[in-house]
């Protein structure tokens, strides 16, 4: 069983840089209207709550903050992962929020903030699941099939730490997004899904023993917000996520959602 106290170990705590001793004085953005797009699909960061019916999450809860804090209206869209980093960097959206993980490939097309959070890759299985323990074992399984969303850092851990380095594999099947691969899973459509470890909480404690994670951490991640080049928000929300990370709002947030909070309760 994934336990909480390895989600908040994945968390581990970034280096803050020295805005962090100057929370009071962050930029005022007066009032302007920023626009945040989303894909709400991604507990617990951002997703669509069974219950209510209403988008929330880590990042939802984050960005109010940083909002306030800065003096600007949030506005939220949404949009598919694969649509998004190039909306964001033609100007569709000033920020771009889905647990996005910092890449060198990707800062060609967009800016990123500062980290606001670091996790690690796990191996997602049905609960039942006994013919493999790990990536080794699943790899030496032939018809075993992997569930992914093209382009993000799940399809590549697979292609390149799991698999045989062919990104047209055919073991690897795609999809359009996160939640899809692991309704694919469930229904027995393929056999694992690689995922940090903030989602696969979510996904475990909302199963009822259906899902469970294998093996060990295949990586480490470090996620951040994404803005057009050159984008003028980019050093006040960096100097908000500081702000935030000094005065214990983030570690608040991570308790929030990572501990407390039951998906479906």
């Amino acid at each position: 069983m994934f336990c909480r106290r390895t989600v908040l170990a994945g968390l581990t705590a970034l280096v803050l840089s020295p805005l962090a001793a100057m929370a009071a004085d962050l930029p005022d953005l007066g009032g302007k209207t920023v626009v945040v797009v989303t894909e709400n699909a991604y507990p617990p960061l951002q997703f669509v709550d069974p219950k209510s019916g209403q988008a929330i999450g880590w990042e939802y809860d984050a960005m109010n903050e940083i909002a306030k804090r800065l003096n600007f209206k949030l506005e939220i869209q949404n949009t598919s992962w694969d649509a998004m980093i190039q909306a964001v960097s033609d100007g569709q959206y000033d920020i771009g929020m889905t647990g996005i993980t910092i890449k060198d490939d990707r800062k060609e097309k967009v800016d990123f903030s500062d980290p606001y959070m670091r996790s690690q890759q796990f191996m997602l299985a049905r609960g039942d699941e006994a013919r493999f323990t790990d990536a080794k074992s699943f790899a030496a399984i032939e018809d075993a099939l992997v569930g992914a969303q093209p382009g993000t850092s799940p399809f590549y851990t697979a292609v390149y730490e799991i698999l045989d380095g062919n990104e047209q594999n055919p073991r690897i099947k795609l999809f359009e997004t996160f939640g899809a691969t692991v309704q694919a899973l469930k229904t027995g459509d393929v056999d694992t899904v690689l995922t940090d470890s903030v989602a696969a909480k979510g996904y475990v404690d909302a199963s009822n023993g259906g899902l469970k994670v294998v093996g060990g951490p295949l990586g480490t991640e470090d996620f951040g917000f994404i803005f057009k080049k050159g984008s003028d928000l980019v050093a006040p929300v960096n100097a908000a996520i500081a702000a935030l990370k000094a005065d214990g709002t983030l570690d608040k947030l991570n308790q929030k959602w990572f501990v407390d909070y039951k998906m479906g309760e």
